[in-house]
């Protein structure tokens, strides 16, 4: 993406932005709420209006076809909701039939059992906790780039804050997943608040402070404390545990 700017209400949400995301990588847009992160990822999807540029593996995704993006990427936002009792595996079936992957058998049942659902693929999507539902469109994400490159290069996965409704080991179980997809030579481009985990996975961080981005680059070079106090407006108690990059205590942060 290039310099790109949106605009809503006639507020200024982004101010020419520009970031770019390899293939094999996890990048992780962070900072505090309103920063615009959420619209960022929106605008680099073609949710929102934006001035500026942005392609995937080259093609204008003004210029795409959305079912020929679909094949190229998919995307999980914050919050989905099910108007209609769809069961869980109908919903991750919407995901496979939307890509690549629409004959192959057996697909919904492996990319629920990539999140641990395989047991739920009968129940309603209504049913689900609010951390079930998450992993049910994760895996109907997963379904619609099943395979991390493709004829046309790499697949992408774009999540908005994919881990926040997880618990502990949950949260754990997604961020390895998301780790494999990118390692499998697909590129995921992911939301998060959580620094710790983004700290643990990600390879860059593209840090976003009113609208801007006030740093990227690998985790240990980006969370600086003196960032995180500007942006958090608290100062933050920051160490470092063996082999796993930069932590944070919450507990220990205190008001600015």
């Amino acid at each position: 993406m290039d310099d790109l700017k949106v605009t809503l209400g006639g507020r200024d949400i982004l101010h020419g932005i520009s970031l770019q995301v390899r293939p094999g990588e996890v990048v992780a847009i962070c900072g505090p709420n309103g920063a615009g992160k959420s619209t960022l990822l929106r605008a680099a999807l073609g949710e929102v209006p934006a001035q500026g540029r942005v392609t995937l593996n080259g093609q204008d995704l003004r210029q795409g076809k959305p079912q020929a993006l679909a094949r190229l990427r998919a995307v999980l936002p914050q919050d989905t909701q099910a108007a209609f009792p769809f069961t869980v595996a109908e919903i991750v079936a919407m995901g496979q039939d939307a890509g690549d992957f629409a004959p192959e058998p057996g697909l919904v049942r492996r990319a629920l059992a990539e999140v641990g659902l395989d047991h739920l693929a009968d129940a309603s999507i209504q049913t689900l906790s609010g951390g079930e539902r998450q992993r049910a469109h994760l895996a109907r994400a997963l379904a619609q780039v099943w395979q991390p490159v493709g004829p046309q290069g790499a697949r992408w996965l774009f999540l908005d804050e994919p881990v926040a409704s997880l618990d502990l080991g949950h949260q754990l179980f997604v961020m390895r997943l998301m780790r494999r997809y990118a390692d499998a030579g697909g590129g995921v481009v992911a939301v998060m608040h959580d620094l710790n985990l983004t700290a643990m996975f990600a390879d860059r961080i593209a840090f976003v402070i009113g609208g801007r981005i006030a740093a990227c680059g690998p985790p240990d070079a980006v969370l600086d404390p003196g960032l995180l106090e500007r942006a958090y407006g608290c100062r933050i108690a920051m160490n470092t545990a063996p082999a796993s990059g930069p932590w944070f205590v919450p507990q220990a942060a205190q008001a600015g």
